[in-house]
């Protein structure tokens, strides 16, 4: 028979099958024997006590041997015939699902991607950190697999009323990700492993009779009778078919185009401020309540603050354990930050955003003017400054941690895992004081609930603007279309409805589904 159990064990147990067999043998007083595979199907850890525990739901194969089944069905892709097509603008992780999820309901996708492919996205992304070079169509942020594809790859998302996320995890594993992700209760897939993934998703889509195409960005959409026919880019290409917008959260041109050609926008809020770096074995101590750091069997710790500082939220952001932070601007004369690791997070370096909420009426009153725009030209705004506090280079402005929250100077930086160099900077001066002073007041709240965190060990580096959309497109909630044009469906964060990567992945499909039930009536609104 096969029992699914719900164990909880020492990490040493946890990190051993026959170990977990030898464990449910004795608690069900039966002979090991008679237990001949075990398969983990979910593992969390739960730090909360000094003594460290790992809660698994097993199955158990009793009297009969380890099956090999799947743990989520794959999906089976069949060829398109072309009869159907639709736009994808944007091959991050909503375009990328969006496509995937067309080819299932037998619509061709053609992907535009403004970028790269992955692979050559690599030297673009390596020439910031060397050369301070940044080229505004492929960066950290835009190329194939949008802003994830050089990140953490965390698949970790409360967004589970939208879909399955089950589904979303069951595909990037069909696609070459560790099955450790359909069982981890925080998945992650690891910057070093993620291009391929995408890589292979894209192969998919070819294969299937869709149609990716690189350096193409998209200039204007082809309207009639209020109604998306297709899309034009920069090189003169037009392309036919109702339009999924999965751009991303840092395509302000594409926002800008929409508010040009009088599309109606609506202003988000933003958090913003700084990354945050310690030295992971700071973060082991603290968070396993050891000396001893994490030992053999635990992984690299992770850790979530959030607290209220003058009625808005501060609180860490895309934590990154074991990890490195990394230059993401997307166009000259910015400097802003971003963290990632590899799938092992086995760097000496521990870091995460740290932010304040702000809401468009937190802004200057000079930002007013922009209307729905305020908070983007704000971003930009605070990236330019941050790039002129490090002489207009990419050598980031870094404080450290007490002195920021002391207001003192940092005459000398620790080693960091910024690759593109730091250098001394008050950032606790010319930070906009609405964002200084609520983090400085959150990190002492976060030092009194985590003995050790506050410390000089840590640094603060400038600037973090990009935790999500600055605009949100209105779309309507049942058919996910503009409200006030058709054919277009704005999707994922760049549009303001998700924040991550499975969460995007997630309103790709949603769209396309829409699209698909669409499709006809579109084609009758387009004669």
């Amino acid at each position: 028979m096969i029992e699914e159990l719900q164990i909880r064990v020492t990490p040493r147990t946890a990190s051993c099958e026959e170990a977990i067999a030898h464990y449910i043998a004795s608690e069900r007083h039966m002979s090991m024997k008679r237990i001949q595979g075990v398969r983990i199907i979910k593992r969390s850890i739960d730090a909360r006590q000094k003594n460290v525990m790992v809660n698994l739901k097993v199955r158990a194969y009793i009297d009969e041997p380890l099956r090999t089944d799947f743990l989520v069905p794959p999906v089976e892709y069949r060829p398109v015939d072309g009869s159907k097509q639709a736009i994808v603008v944007g091959a991050g992780p909503g375009g990328l699902f969006a496509a995937l999820r067309l080819i299932e309901l037998g619509i061709k996708p053609i992907v535009l991607e403004r970028g790269k492919n992955v692979l050559e996205r690599r030297v673009d992304v390596a020439r910031i950190s060397r050369q301070g070079i940044v080229d505004p169509n492929s960066n950290y942020c835009f190329g194939e697999g949008g802003a994830g594809a050089f990140s953490d790859g965390k698949l970790y998302t409360r967004s589970k009323k939208r879909g399955s996320v089950n589904r979303i995890l069951g595909i990037f594993f069909q696609h070459g990700a560790s099955e450790n992700i359909l069982i981890d209760a925080h998945p992650h897939i690891g910057s070093d492993k993620l291009p391929h993934i995408i890589e292979n998703m894209r192969n998919t889509i070819l294969a299937n009779g869709g149609e990716v195409h690189f350096q193409e960005r998209v200039v204007r959409l082809l309207i009639a009778h209020d109604t998306v026919t297709g899309v034009e880019t920069a090189s003169g290409e037009q392309y036919t078919g109702p339009v999924i917008l999965a751009t991303g959260h840092s395509a302000r041109d594409v926002y800008q185009m929409l508010a040009d050609e009088g599309f109606t926008l609506e202003a988000k809020g933003v958090a913003m401020g700084v990354r945050l770096e310690h030295p992971q074995h700071l973060i082991d101590e603290i968070q396993y309540h050891s000396k001893n750091g994490r030992g053999d069997y635990l992984p690299a710790a992770e850790y979530s603050f959030v607290t209220q500082v003058e009625g808005r939220g501060v609180y860490s952001f895309c934590m990154c354990p074991g990890g490195i932070v990394v230059p993401a601007a997307s166009a000259p004369n910015q400097l802003v930050v971003n963290g990632m690791s590899p799938s092992n997070r086995g760097t000496f370096w521990a870091n995460s955003g740290m932010v304040v909420e702000m809401h468009p009426e937190d802004l200057p009153q000079q930002y007013h003017k922009y209307k729905e725009l305020a908070m983007m030209h704000f971003q930009e705004d605070l990236e330019l400054r941050c790039y002129q506090e490090a002489g207009c280079s990419q050598v980031a402005g870094a404080q450290r941690m007490k002195d920021f929250v002391e207001g003192k100077p940092s005459r000398l930086i620790p080693p960091s895992s910024f690759a593109a160099g730091l250098q001394p900077s008050r950032l606790d001066q010319w930070l906009p004081p609405f964002i200084s002073s609520r983090l400085r007041k959150g990190f002492v709240t976060f030092g009194r609930a985590a003995k050790g965190f506050l410390t000089n060990e840590a640094i603060v580096i400038g600037v973090e603007t990009r935790t999500s959309s600055p605009v949100r497109i209105p779309r309507n909630g049942e058919s996910l279309m503009h409200i006030a044009i058709g054919g277009l469906y704005p999707c994922g964060e760049g549009a303001g409805y998700a924040g991550g990567i499975v969460s995007s992945a997630i309103d790709g499909e949603r769209c396309a589904e829409k699209l698909a039930e669409y499709f006809d009536a579109w084609q009758q609104n387009c004669k």
